[in-house]
């Protein structure tokens, strides 16, 4: 986004002498999201604010998986687990009718946002990941998606600015190659999954083999394979919960251009 464009934004999002308060505290590195109270992503506005993970572009790709594949089922139980602001969850709810909805995360100032974001029926979970989750749950979730942290350790100082200062390492940072989380969702789905439920992971194109890998290791998953976004960099990896016959006798909406280790 060009200086003049952020500007423009600050300046309708100031109140009389607020304007050079913004600057100031934009020009010190904080989001211009957190600054406003806002981000917009794929043609919605989201709530966010001060110290809570932004939304990135990238996430669109995940998004648009997501809506597709709950567009496929009738009454689908959606679960977005460690979801900061809920923007899948909150796509999916105001695109896709008659949606069941379910977040998780830890941080409440994030779930606090989630819930001006989400629609009024979605049930909000106070926890880490899928330890959240009510255990009527187990067994019936039709799609669980998820940005986990999953940036590594040794990459923390690469991070912009404002993702250090301004954002919970928390929500970022996952152990040596960043997929400590992603290897507890992998293992863990199944047991939350419906059969030919899916599981859509959003990481970085060169961590996708690797999970890949640890979905491998268990006949759970019927399917497995991963898409990597226009930007050459996302990737989501997509696993389809195995007791019945793959996705497609679920419903679900098929991969193209899916890619195996």
């Amino acid at each position: 986004m060009f200086a003049e464009d952020e500007a423009a934004i600050l300046r309708r999002a100031a109140a009389g002498d607020d304007l050079e308060r913004l600057i100031v505290r934009r020009e010190a590195g904080e989001f211009l999201e957190h600054l406003v109270g806002a981000v917009e992503i794929a043609g919605e506005v989201l709530d966010v604010g001060p110290g809570v993970f932004v939304p990135r572009q990238r996430t669109v790709l995940l998004i648009e998986a997501a809506i597709a594949e709950a567009r496929t089922r009738v009454r689908p139980v959606v679960v977005e687990a460690y979801c900061g602001v809920a923007p899948v969850a909150a796509l999916v709810g105001r695109r896709v009718s008659g949606v069941q909805l379910h977040v998780t995360d830890c941080d409440e100032r994030a779930l606090a946002y989630a819930r001006t974001n989400l629609p009024s029926a979605a049930a909000v979970h106070h926890g880490v990941g899928l330890g959240a989750l009510p255990q009527e749950l187990a067994g019936s979730v039709d799609l669980l998606v998820a940005v986990p942290p999953y940036v590594p350790s040794a990459a923390v100082d690469l991070l912009p600015r404002e993702a250090r200062e301004h954002e919970e390492a928390a929500a970022l940072v996952s152990g040596a190659d960043g997929l400590d989380e992603v290897r507890v969702l992998v293992r863990g789905a199944p047991s939350w999954l419906a059969p030919g439920g899916v599981l859509l992971l959003e990481m970085h194109r060169r961590q996708a083999p690797s999970a890949l890998a640890v979905a491998q290791a268990t006949s759970a998953w019927a399917e497995r394979g991963f898409v990597v976004g226009e930007d050459g960099e996302t990737a989501i990896v997509r696993l389809v919960r195995a007791g019945c016959d793959g996705a497609r006798a679920a419903g679900a909406a098929p991969s193209p251009d899916a890619e195996e280790p």
